[in-house]
């Protein structure tokens, strides 16, 4: 009976787990200077550091003479005011420059490993006018577009791809942007 149960057990966690991608794949080439610029929010997976963002959100980035790119997020609070957070990012590893590190803590913390987070480009259009940013931990999930709303079969294209990708598509929250209620329409 209880190899029966740890059968039923380790079948069900080996089909859970086979359902996605064991590891996150980024894009294959990410040309920083056309990353550079305006990226509005379309969806994100709700995190504690935008709790306050009820709309409006964009991050913009811009090139560094040493390199690395200053990362301008901005957002509407629920009082219409815009909140600003001004971080860094930069490319760790000659391997590729898909995979990002990205910090929000103030410059003399920066010898530390832990403030540097994870900024992986899992999904970019050709012609750099969406893209989707992740994690390797599947935490934590951003779709950008160069304009304030992507097309619904644009969007729902992206969801299938990001659940082959293993992240759970149905935790994202819409962005409301330039006083839309809902950026394109929920699954």
């Amino acid at each position: 009976m209880i190899r029966r149960l740890y059968s039923l057990v380790l079948l069900l966690m080996l089909h859970a787990t086979s359902s996605h991608a064991e590891t996150v794949t980024v894009v294959a080439d990410l040309d920083l200077n056309r990353y550079t610029g305006k990226w509005f929010e379309i969806a994100r997976f709700p995190n504690k550091f935008q709790k306050q963002c009820v709309g409006d959100v964009s991050a913009t980035y811009v090139k560094r003479a040493d390199g690395d790119m200053d990362v301008i997020n901005r957002c509407k609070n629920v009082t219409g005011l815009i909140e600003e957070a001004v971080g860094r990012a930069r490319v760790p590893s000659l391997e590729t420059t898909s995979k990002l590190k990205v910090r929000f803590a103030p410059q003399w913390l920066s010898w530390l490993p832990m403030v540097w987070a994870d900024y992986w480009v899992v999904e970019l259009a050709p012609d750099y006018s969406i893209a989707v940013v992740g994690d390797p931990t599947r935490k934590y999930l951003w779709v950008l577009s160069r304009k304030q709303a992507i097309d619904e079969p644009v969007y729902q294209s992206l969801l299938k791809r990001l659940d082959v990708q293993g992240y759970d598509t149905n935790s994202l929250v819409l962005t409301p942007q330039g006083g839309t209620k809902q950026a394109p329409a929920s699954r």
